[in-house]
């Protein structure tokens, strides 16, 4: 596709919608509207100019002039996204949402809050939690990133075990589509199979549907009990045989499952000085029970510790106050701070398998590491199959022996995936760093049927080119 380039007269047109100061021009301030969180340079692409607007109308505006002269669009939240999702492929406009960042209504009657794109996650819980709510869509960036790119994404997380991931969530959008006009889908209510499901068609397209400008979201009553077990255990099978168990057996749905290979636990534990005796173990489960009632909560972990320690477990450490809560959760959430002091260079993949595969897939991650000669910690959401696989580029190594090491990797690995049922993403998205390998997991007719629908939106193919597909 040929893009136009953005001119002194569009860049006057573009002052006119949003005002002067809503423009950015200059290169030094263009660099941080690159790139998103993807560390490699090879993924970051200079936009010609940023807009900022504030409001639905002046979005609608920017894409009519979009379309009139052929410029690429490409929308941006908070730029915390692992896809290059938000990156401008193609040059051109990159319309930041960070100044709709509003929170426009909390509706406790129907418990639904409406939201512009560009407000933080946790501002959300921030202005509930005196009411006695939350909103349960729970990316584990909650505190990075927007509400818009979290529904772009259909952001999961850690609670998605029991909450599930951002699409339950999502009730309304008004969008602008990539045409310039205004649509508004869903609403405050419960239940509409009026048609087809075009609201959650945009939950998890990627900026490449439609831009969002008002968000409708479901909240929930908050729990006030909760309650954390670390589990150690000497294989990856046992930790991962017991999360069945913990459903069936035990009858409980735990609010998170999350696992740690050996290499991801221990070199977390090292950067944090963590004194617990770890050195035994070759897999940790970190599991989060949550409810209303803390005498129903230390049944519940009682119930999961006993089942862990039948089923294989060394140790099992309960955390039930701030303080202890906070010392568990601490050693998964620094697992990629502590890689990055081996080296700055990882790719951070989130790959999906049934949770029964993990084991296998597991096994086979080793022989990768072996073959390549490269370390890769694993860890995620054991609950959902969803892991953090992230290859880490030896510091020994050269840039260009990592990247040739990395393009033949990845490949073999979503392969491997794909062989025992799983897919290539589970929360971090397509977008134009994993665009290549997408046919190894859906057929030619899947995305066949995917770009006719990108083409039935956006006819001349401005809106984040580049992104998911080639067309």
């Amino acid at each position: 596709m040929k893009y136009n380039k953005v001119t002194p007269e569009i860049i006057e047109d573009l002052k006119k919608i949003v005002g002067e100061r809503n423009v950015i021009c200059d290169p030094e301030s263009l660099e941080a509207y690159s790139h998103d969180e993807v560390a490699e340079k090879e993924y970051a692409k200079m936009p010609d100019v940023v807009v900022k607007p504030t409001s639905t109308e002046q979005i609608s505006e920017i894409m009519k002039l979009a379309n009139k002269h052929m410029i690429p669009v490409t929308p941006r939240g908070a730029g915390s996204g692992l896809s290059g999702g938000a990156v401008p492929l193609c040059g051109g406009i990159v319309l930041s949402v960070e100044k709709m960042n509003r929170i426009l209504e909390i509706d406790k009657k129907n418990l639904m809050a409406v939201v512009e794109p560009g407000v933080v996650t946790n501002e959300i819980n921030n202005a509930i939690k005196d009411d006695g709510l939350f909103y349960a869509g729970y990316p584990m960036s909650v505190e990075t990133c927007y509400i818009g790119g979290n529904v772009a994404e259909n952001a999961g997380g850690g609670k998605a075990i029991k909450y599930g991931v951002t699409s339950r969530y999502i009730m309304g959008l008004t969008m602008v589509t990539p045409e310039g006009d205004i649509i508004n889908l869903g609403g405050k209510r419960v239940k509409d199979v009026t048609g087809y499901d075009l609201l959650h068609l945009m939950v998890g397209s990627e900026g490449t549907l439609g831009i969002f400008t008002k968000i409708i979201v479901k909240l929930q009553p908050m729990p006030i009990a909760k309650a954390d077990l670390l589990v150690l255990f000497k294989s990856v099978k046992e930790a991962i045989d017991i999360v069945p168990i913990i459903m069936t057996n035990g009858k409980i749905i735990p609010t998170s499952i999350e696992f740690m290979d050996e290499l991801s636990f221990k070199t977390s534990c090292e950067y944090l000085n963590e004194k617990l005796p770890y050195q035994e173990a070759n897999a940790m489960l970190l599991i989060e029970l949550d409810g209303d009632n803390m005498a129903i909560i230390e049944d519940q972990y009682e119930t999961i510790g006993e089942l862990c320690m039948k089923n294989g477990a060394i140790e099992v450490y309960v955390a039930d106050n701030a303080t202890t809560i906070e010392r568990v959760w601490r050693i998964r959430r620094n697992i990629a701070e502590a890689w990055k002091l081996v080296s700055p260079h990882q790719s951070l993949e989130d790959v999906v398998v049934p949770v029964s595969e993990i084991p296998t897939f597991m096994d086979r991650l080793a022989d990768l590491q072996k073959k390549y000669d490269v370390s890769i910690p694993c860890y995620g959401h054991a609950g959902d199959g969803n892991l953090h696989v992230t290859p880490v580029k030896n510091p020994d190594w050269t840039l260009e022996k990592w990247y040739d090491t990395l393009h033949e990797l990845l490949p073999e690995m979503y392969k491997m995936v794909a062989e025992l049922g799983g897919t290539i993403s589970g929360e971090h998205g397509i977008g134009h760093k994993r665009k290549d390998y997408i046919h190894i997991v859906l057929s030619d007719r899947e995305i066949e049927f995917m770009k006719k629908i990108k083409k039935a939106f956006d006819p001349n193919l401005i809106l984040n080119p580049g992104k998911i597909f080639d067309l």
